[in-house]
């Protein structure tokens, strides 16, 4: 299990997809089934925030490896409006679309390790990782 899966993105049965996939390498990844529900939850709020704002994209799937251990590495990637503000998408509570602003802010809380990058009329790139035992706790 060493190859990346690229999952489109173009509605929501493309995030169903996503989110089975995710659970399945998270799963063989050896996670906890605690840490899979993070991992397939990050999923699901990248999946949904592409569709949303971008129409379209696609999560990649990457199983990782370093000197401690075994991880997963989620890019979620779209060509939509980008980010004009990403301080402020990073804000509790902040939403463009009258939701309860906890997509990006939970997913960087889910996960591990959390990396943005966004630019205005080309779209933005989301890249997140768990590891199979929390970095943190080493």
């Amino acid at each position: 299990m060493d190859q990346e899966v690229r999952v489109p993105l173009q509605s929501d049965d493309d995030l169903l997809v996503a989110r089975q996939v995710g659970r399945r390498i998270s799963t063989e990844l050896g996670f906890r089934p605690v840490d899979v529900t993070c991992v397939v939850t990050a999923i699901s709020e990248l999946a949904r925030n592409i569709l949303m704002y971008a129409g379209a994209g696609e999560i990649v799937l990457v199983p990782i490896n370093d000197a401690s251990g075994p991880g997963l590495m989620v890019i979620a990637r779209d060509q939509g409006p980008g980010i004009s503000d990403v301080q402020k998408a990073l804000m509790d509570g902040f939403s463009t679309s009258g939701g309860l602003g906890l997509g990006l802010p939970g997913v960087r809380r889910l996960m591990d390790e959390f990396d943005i990058v966004s630019e205005v009329g080309h779209g933005t790139t989301v890249t997140v990782k768990k590891w199979v035992e929390n970095k943190a706790s080493r």
